[in-house]
């Protein structure tokens, strides 16, 4: 497997990967970075969540910034706060042993005071989230008319949460940009109409192999279950992984509540995260998972956007989801940097039929459980 000087990433980034421990490229990385040094170009790329997508744009898009010049060169859209700090430190993270170059991320639910100030100082990268960075161009607090590279992150979890016409707002203010790189788990047809309306129609496409479009390291299962038999079902799971984390997925976010209250009161450490919730509260809930004092959070597919937490083991899905492709972005949470983890569906009779839909449309299989030890 190369490595990634031979890739061309410059030494002082090698330094910083190697001691974040990132040593391998992955095979997102292995196809997009050469492609992205080698010069200016359109890149729609498909990988799935945790497959090392921020280092597959992030390294090549550091490698154009220009240090030396004061002004914004690089843009990154995320969907989530959670996600767009995640990038964020990331970034900051690769650089510690080069040339400092500054990167704000700027996001909705928090007072908008803060990073009009931040802004002031000298930035070379804007990681945001679509509504948090039109508000601030619209107060002609961020100037991106010198932006070279703009880059869409999880393209499919923001047009899914209903930023379309957003992404077109801002891609409209990029006179300057010479690369458009997207990236996304899925290739539904609002992405490919993204593509169409906004890059450039010889755009380089690369998608990692079949086999890896979902993790090839999780552990796909489900209990053949009647919805009233669900909940002590997931309770015997819980109780078999003590010690362990992961998140339970919900449709809605009145399912999340219950479903959390209810483990709650069987004192389960566990809280939901759903669109009803402040970001105050929300904060509250991920910092307690991520210090592990919750050992399982309850979350719906949208809440949970951008949710970066190591070490998860689990996902469990109480309902499954209404599309396809979200079944990817919630399995993508667990067996990540390599490591293994369970996908365990609790399915009624009608979800037994969409789990062998999955099996053929997502090219994984399924092992039926009887009871969870």
């Amino acid at each position: 497997m190369e490595n990634f000087k031979a890739l061309g990433i410059k030494s002082e980034f090698v330094k910083g990967l190697n001691e974040l421990g990132i040593i391998n490229p992955t095979e997102i990385q292995q196809q997009v970075i050469p492609l992205l040094l080698a010069g200016n170009t359109d890149l729609v790329g498909q990988a799935q969540t945790g497959t090392g997508k921020t280092a597959a744009f992030g390294l090549p898009l550091l490698h154009k910034i220009d240090p030396k010049k004061n002004h914004v060169q690089g843009l990154i859209l995320c969907p989530t706060r959670e996600l767009g700090q995640q990038v964020a430190k990331q970034l900051f993270r690769f650089t510690k042993y080069s040339d400092r170059i500054f990167t704000e991320s700027v996001y909705g639910g928090e007072k908008i005071d803060k990073q009009l100030a931040n802004l002031k100082r000298t930035t070379h990268i804007i990681v945001a989230t679509p509504g948090r960075l039109i508000d601030l161009v619209n107060r002609k607090a961020v100037d991106l008319s010198k932006v070279k590279t703009v880059i869409l992150d999880e393209a499919d979890e923001m047009l899914s949460m209903g930023f379309k016409k957003e992404l077109d707002e801002i891609l409209e203010f990029l006179p300057e940009a010479e690369s458009k790189w997207l990236f996304s788990a899925t290739m539904p047809d609002v992405i490919k109409q993204i593509v169409n309306e906004h890059m450039n129609a010889n755009a380089h496409r690369i998608t990692v192999s079949g086999s890896n479009v979902v993790n090839a390291k999780i552990d796909h299962k489900f209990v053949l279950c009647e919805d009233a038999e669900k909940f002590n079902i997931l309770l015997q799971f819980l109780n078999s992984v003590k010690g362990q984390r992961g998140i339970i997925f919900c449709r809605t976010r009145n399912e999340t509540k219950k479903l959390a209250a209810k483990l709650i009161a069987k004192n389960m450490p566990s809280d939901a995260i759903h669109g009803d919730l402040l970001q105050k509260e929300r904060d509250k809930v991920m910092r307690a998972f991520k210090n592990e004092t919750l050992s399982t959070i309850v979350a719906t597919d949208i809440a949970s956007r951008g949710i970066d937490v190591a070490d998860l083991t689990f996902v469990v899905h109480y309902q499954l989801p209404d599309q396809d492709e979200y079944y990817t972005h919630r399995s993508g949470r667990t067996a990540r940097a390599g490591k293994e983890g369970i996908s365990l569906v609790l399915a009624n009779t009608y979800e037994a039929k969409k789990i062998r839909h999955y099996e053929k449309y997502l090219r994984i299989s399924f092992s039926k459980v009887k009871v969870i030890k």
